[in-house]
């Protein structure tokens, strides 16, 4: 199925999430925005802290959506929840959906942490990291440079559909707004505990 980037209800689920290192769980949220920065759904999902089973649980957020008119994933990142690593080969080929992986900093890699903190799958964390790709720079029209990957597009059709997605700063909106809601619904979890 081809990318129409420039489609203007062109719908992207952005996952981002929120966790605490001491909790066994953590919160995954997808919100569907088109282009034109109209929110148009959102989702949740629990992924370990820690775990290996963030793939799944996005792939589960995916599915519980319902939805037949998502045109792409934008991902806050391939590491997540004190590094539960998303394997984004199969992500891609599971959801047949273009993704991109959104990063924002300039790293060394994480194997020497992978090695630290869980030794006894530290070399399949690192696999699928390594699987996962270079990160390509990208600067936005924003003038922030970012770091992605991504799967099922060409490098200048990412470039336009994160400079449509995002306004200011570095966050596409869908990200941000992912963000916002995955924090919200941890802080009000906890404060049911």
């Amino acid at each position: 199925m081809p990318l129409h980037v420039d489609k203007r209800g062109l719908r992207a689920l952005g996952i981002a999430e929120s966790f605490q290192k001491d909790k066994e769980k953590s919160i995954l949220a997808g919100v569907v925005m088109r282009a034109d920065l109209v929110v148009d759904g959102f989702g949740f999902a629990y992924t370990t802290v820690g775990g290996m089973d963030a793939t799944q649980s996005i792939i589960q957020l995916y599915k519980s959506l319902n939805r037949q008119d998502i045109n792409l994933l934008l991902l806050n990142g391939c590491v997540i929840s004190w590094y539960n690593v998303v394997d984004l080969n199969k992500l891609h080929k599971s959801l047949n959906l273009p993704l991109i992986c959104v990063t924002y900093e300039e790293s060394e890699g994480l194997e020497k942490y992978f090695r630290e903190y869980f030794p006894h799958d530290w070399e399949e964390r690192v696999e699928v990291y390594h699987r996962n790709g270079e990160r390509v720079p990208i600067q936005l029209s924003t003038g922030h440079k970012i770091f992605v990957r991504f799967l099922g597009m060409e490098l200048d059709e990412a470039e336009t559909i994160l400079n449509r997605f995002t306004l200011h700063g570095s966050v596409p909106e869908p990200l941000r707004v992912a963000r916002l809601l995955a924090r919200a619904v941890l802080r009000s979890r906890l404060l049911q505990l």
